[in-house]
């Protein structure tokens, strides 16, 4: 089986890239992803967007490589270099940790890029106005990295992938109206997830959120794209094959690096990268969070959130699913920090008395298995957090309280 990456075709007068991808051998099945952002009336260098599209082609396609995971890559018109095919590589190898993990996949040499021996590194320069443009999910991070721009006096918009209720609101009480991104993907992906020996799992998302921010920076004008990434991301879930895997390595330091470098040295030298919120762990940005009560009735970092919201859009239960690890990991982090009043008001029920959530809650603590496959803090974050929650006393006749006390 091979895996081709066949080109794309731009519209940016109606908004519109269509992505080609193919798998061919035992099948062949062509896919088609469709990104759509708002009409675009700036002047934007040909070469620049081709290198655009061509990059963000390459991290698209992740998405469709995995249903097979095959070791043949073909690039039609193939344009990179021995460096560029080791930072797809990587991306590819530690982003989709995962998926090998939980698929028992050896990953090892597994994906090979292609690449021609003389491509010239050609970054691209053009002038950019000194503003920002912020990735907003809903969840606390995204918020307090924006509430820090704002107080920090930054000139700054947002940018969402999708549009939900959650993201709108979060959005009206920031006070900027985002720029949105619509991504479609390709309807016979899901009709080819239902069949036998098929690959399903996780794929890196903050990846593709970083170059299609890369693609509304250069589209709209802005000389920085600003996510909100905490430490805590740099912090490894198991050990597979002699790897560390982390969920959240396309959230991490590591990434953000390679892509800062990348996108600087290949694509455009007028564009940076980065996270505010590099330098504080999960427990931190929470504690900067609660800050702002003027989101607690809006935001969720629940996953599950747009699935729930199908049924119920309208429904502020509907924000929390209270089952996963990182509701329950949200619930521990807020009430280290607000009353017990507050933080029911916000979940709408008490998850310390769960006692459905005990692996869960050993796995967030670090005494079974290992940390959960969620964008959560560390096992010392949860722990610190739990220390606060007992000493001041309000959940001190819950279950998993007493649980943790007695361990």
């Amino acid at each position: 089986m091979k895996f081709i990456f066949k080109g794309y075709e731009s519209n940016l007068e109606e908004g519109k890239t269509l992505f080609n991808f193919g798998l061919k051998g035992e099948k062949n099945i062509d896919f088609t992803e469709k990104i759509s952002f708002p009409p675009v009336a700036n002047k934007v260098p040909e070469s620049l967007l081709k290198s655009i599209f061509n990059n963000l082609m390459l991290i698209l396609g992740i998405s469709y490589w995995k249903v097979y995971a095959p070791s043949e890559i073909i690039i039609e018109s193939n344009f990179l270099n021995k460096e560029q095919a080791e930072f797809w590589d990587t991306v590819y190898t530690k982003g989709l940790g995962e998926f090998f993990y939980k698929n028992k996949i050896d990953f090892r040499g597994l994906i090979k890029f292609p690449y021609k021996e003389q491509v010239p590194a050609k970054p691209f320069s053009f002038a950019r106005k000194d503003r920002s443009v912020l990735g907003l999910g809903g969840g606390k991070d995204s918020i307090v990295a924006a509430e820090l721009l704002k107080a920090q006096n930054k000139d700054f918009d947002l940018f969402t992938v999708g549009a939900s209720q959650i993201q709108e609101d979060a959005a009206e009480i920031i006070g900027k109206k985002p720029i949105l991104i619509k991504r479609e993907l390709d309807s016979k992906l899901f009709e080819l997830n239902k069949e036998k020996g098929v690959y399903n799992g996780h794929v890196p998302v903050s990846s593709i959120y970083a170059f299609l921010g890369l693609l509304v920076s250069v589209l709209y004008n802005y000389n920085s794209v600003i996510v909100g990434s905490e430490k805590s991301a740099n912090y490894g879930n198991v050990e597979y094959l002699g790897k560390i895997i982390n969920h959240q390595w396309s959230k991490s330091e590591e990434f953000e690096k390679l892509f800062q470098q990348y996108i600087q040295k290949f694509i455009t030298s007028d564009v940076s990268y980065s996270s505010i919120l590099r330098n504080s762990t999960e427990l931190e940005v929470a504690k900067e969070f609660v800050k702002y009560p003027k989101y607690f009735k809006v935001f969720s970092s629940c996953n599950r959130n747009f699935k729930i919201l199908r049924f119920a859009q309208d429904d502020t239960e509907g924000k929390w699913c209270g089952k996963c690890a990182k509701c329950l990991f949200v619930f521990i982090c807020l009430s280290a920090y607000l009353s017990k009043k507050e933080v029911l008001d916000i979940l709408k029920k008490n998850l310390f008395e769960d006692k459905t959530l005990l692996l869960l809650f050993e796995e967030l603590i670090g005494v079974r298995n290992f940390k959960p496959f969620e964008c959560v803090g560390t096992p010392e974050e949860v722990k610190e957090a739990l220390e606060k929650i007992s000493e001041k006393g309000e959940f001190k006749d819950s279950f998993l309280i007493k649980h943790f006390k007695n361990l």
